[in-house]
C-alpha cells in the first residue's frame, strides 16, 4: 500500500513519471526504446514483467527494471502498458484488476480488444486508452493511433501522446478508426515491404545488383513518405510534379494502372481492415 502511495504522490511530470510495460516483447520494448531515445523517461523509471527472461535481458541491458511479478509493475508505475498477446489478456487483467488504482493510466496494445472490453474488466473509472502501433515503432518511425476509455481525459490523452510523439506518428482517433488503421499502417508495413521488393527486383531484371536496387528502393520510399510529411501536399500533386509529359515516369504509371495498383491496394486494406474486425469479435 506504501508503495501505491508513493506512485501517487509522484505526480505527472514526466521526469517522475514511472512507466510500466506487462510483456516485454518488440512492440513493447521498441517504445520504451522511443522513450530512452528522446530521454522522455530515465531507464530506472521503466519496468518491465514477463513470465521468462527471454525477452527482459535486453531491457536490463538498457538499465530498465525487470521483473517476473505483473502485479509488482502496478505498484511501482503510474503509467502501465499492457503488451501481452490478445488472448491472455484477460486473464491478466484479472490478475492485475485488485492492483489497479485511481491514480493508473493504463495503456492497451492488445488488437482487438475493445475498450468496452478493458472497462468491464478493469475497475470502474479506471483511465484507460487503447494504442495500436505498428511495427516501425521499434526504429521510432512508426504510426500509432490511439482512442481514450470513458474514465481518460484530455490530460491523460495529451501525457501519451506527448511520449510517444518520440516514437513516431501519434494522433488519438475515435475507436472505430482503429481498425482501419490495423488495415491501413499496422498491415501496410507488409504491403509496402512487397511493393519494395518488387521494385528492387525490376531493376535487378535490368541489370543492377540485388543489395544496391534494395537500398536505392528503401531510400525512395523513405524520401517519397518524407515529402508527403512534410509539404502536406495530396498524394496525387506529388505524383503529377513527377510526370513530365512522354517521359519515363507517365510511362511506367501507364503499366501499373493497367495491373490495377490502386484498386488492389484497396482492396487490401479493406481485407486487413475486415479480418482486424472479426477478430475483435471471436
Amino acid at each position: 500500500v506504501a508503495r501505491k502511495g508513493a506512485c501517487r504522490r509522484g505526480g505527472m511530470e514526466a521526469a517522475e513519471l514511472r512507466v510500466g510495460f506487462v510483456g516485454a516483447g518488440r512492440m513493447a520494448s521498441g517504445l520504451a526504446r522511443g522513450l530512452l531515445g528522446a530521454g522522455k523517461v530515465p531507464a530506472s523509471s521503466i519496468l518491465a514483467s514477463a513470465p521468462s527472461d527471454k525477452n527482459l535481458d535486453a531491457w536490463r541491458e538498457s538499465g530498465c527494471r525487470t521483473t517476473h511479478c505483473n502485479l509488482e509493475v502496478l505498484q511501482e508505475s503510474t503509467l502501465v502498458f499492457l503488451a501481452t498477446k490478445p488472448h491472455v489478456l484477460p486473464g491478466v487483467l484479472q490478475e492485475i484488476r485488485p492492483a489497479v488504482g485511481p491514480h493508473h493510466i493504463v495503456v492497451s496494445l492488445a488488437a482487438g480488444v475493445t475498450l468496452q472490453t478493458l472497462q468491464r474488466l478493469l475497475p470502474a473509472g479506471t483511465k484507460v486508452l487503447r494504442l495500436m502501433p505498428n511495427l516501425p515503432c521499434v526504429v521510432q518511425a512508426g504510426a500509432m493511433v490511439f482512442a481514450r476509455g470513458s474514465g481518460a481525459g484530455d490530460r491523460e490523452a495529451a501525457l501519451l501522446k506527448s511520449l510517444l510523439s518520440s516514437c513516431g506518428l501519434c494522433e488519438e482517433v475515435p475507436e472505430s478508426y482503429i481498425n482501419i488503421h490495423t488495415g491501413l499502417s499496422g498491415s501496410g508495413v507488409a504491403y509496402v515491404y512487397l511493393f519494395a521488393e518488387a521494385l528492387a527486383e525490376g531493376a535487378v531484371k535490368m541489370g543492377m545488383p540485388g543489395g544496391l536496387a534494395s537500398r536505392i528502393a528503401a531510400q525512395t520510399l523513405l524520401g517519397a513518405a518524407k515529402m508527403m510529411l512534410e509539404t502536406g501536399e495530396h498524394p496525387a500533386k506529388l505524383r503529377g510534379d513527377v510526370c513530365t509529359p512522354g517521359g519515363t515516369t507517365i510511362h511506367a504509371l501507364h503499366q501499373l494502372e493497367k495491373g490495377a495498383l490502386r484498386a488492389t491496394v484497396m482492396n487490401a486494406v479493406e481485407a486487413a481492415t475486415n479480418r482486424a474486425c472479426d477478430v475483435a469479435e471471436d
